[in-house]
């Protein structure tokens, strides 16, 4: 399954729709605040992952084939 930067955005609003219902405990509350951090973490590494990658294909594009030994993640192998 590919997941989308967009299907985390989901997640995260559902994530805080779950922390805004007012019928939940103050045990359930617990719960979900550290389930959030947790998700916020690994949310935190994908974007970075995202941007990574977003930085390797500016570099590709502005400096061409010359990069592209450099860019194991482009070249589709490692060097």
């Amino acid at each position: 399954m590919k997941n989308k930067l967009s299907d985390l955005n989901d997640h995260l609003f559902m994530q805080l729709e779950r922390l805004g219902d007012e019928d939940l405990s103050a045990e359930q509350i617990e719960t979900e605040a550290r389930r959030a951090e947790a998700m916020v973490s690994v949310a935190d590494r994908v974007v970075a992952n995202a941007a990574l990658q977003i930085k390797a294909a500016s570099l590709f594009v502005e400096h061409g084939e010359y990069v592209r030994p450099m860019l194991p993640m482009i070249e589709g192998k490692a060097s």
